[in-house]
């Protein structure tokens, strides 16, 4: 069973089942991937024909639920301090289909 003992205390990007980029500080996990961030931002980017701006919502502390985890990886600090998110484009992701 893989753990998220390595990622504690560094900065990761979630991506939810309902499409939801969030960002922080992941501080606390359990053996369900109930996930504990800190410093959490959602990262709301806009398709490219859509006049308002991509946005960073500040959340704070924020809990995750395991069973809405899709996607959990380490950030690359430096690179992403270096993105104006505002002005970031792309597409939507999919839904989540339960079989």
């Amino acid at each position: 069973m893989a753990t998220l003992g390595s990622y504690l205390n560094k900065k990761v990007l979630i991506v939810t089942a309902d499409s939801r980029i969030l960002v922080g500080t992941l501080t606390a996990s359990d053996s369900s991937t109930n996930l504990v961030l800190t410093d959490t931002v959602e990262r709301i980017i806009r398709e490219a024909d859509d006049p308002e701006p991509s946005a960073e919502v500040p959340l704070g502390l924020y809990l995750v639920r395991g069973d809405s985890v899709c996607s959990v990886g380490l950030v690359d600090e430096k690179l992403d301090e270096s993105i104006n998110w505002t002005e970031v484009r792309g597409s939507a992701i999919g839904g989540v289909k339960h079989i």
